[in-house]
């Protein structure tokens, strides 16, 4: 694990930011030992490392119901499960994303996306609070993302442009505001 600490030593200001996200991130991914751990990994904005337990079944089932509802209603892009992104306070996984052509070329071949995607999904489990989704909900603003969709714990979306609350995505507008 100490090949992770490493790449903490990359300047992480200004326009290095991306760099030291994917050199982390980088680490993380090819080291073994996390590999082998079953657990949700995110970085802070300064290289650490932010682990959480898996998902619950209910949990992952609103994930599947989520992306799969996009991938039918959405124009072409990529849908995206557990997606990595860099922003200015870490890489953070949304728990659904969809990306377009452009974001996800622009990513390719690196191990997180270098911009938000255009939807960025959370799904909210008993132990989130709400300052850590509202923080996340900014990153994923500040790293480009168009709208951030919120699903309760009893399935209720909400829906978010930078400028506050929406009453239905822009983007995907026949999305539900229920997933059951």
């Amino acid at each position: 694990m100490s090949t992770v600490l490493e790449a903490a030593e990359i300047s992480a200001t200004g326009a290095d930011r991306t760099a030291f996200n994917l050199a982390v991130w980088d680490k993380i991914i090819a080291d073994p030992e996390f590999a082998a751990m079953p657990y949700r990994f995110e970085t802070d904005e300064h290289g650490q490392i932010i682990m959480s337990p898996p998902a619950s079944p209910d949990h992952s089932d609103k994930q599947f119901k989520i992306a799969s509802a996009i991938s039918r209603m959405a124009p072409t892009g990529k849908v995206l499960p557990e997606c990595p992104i860099s922003t200015v306070g870490g890489v953070k996984a949304a728990d659904v994303a969809w990306c377009s052509p452009e974001i996800w070329l622009a990513s390719k071949g690196k191990s997180c996306l270098v911009r938000a995607p255009e939807i960025c999904v959370e799904i909210l489990s008993p132990s989130n609070t709400d300052s850590e989704i509202e923080e996340k909900k900014q990153l994923y603003f500040e790293a480009g993302a168009r709208e951030f969709w919120l699903c309760s714990v009893d399935g209720e979306m909400s829906f978010f442009s930078s400028e506050g609350p929406i009453p239905t995505s822009r983007l995907c507008p026949d999305f539900p505001d229920q997933i059951s």
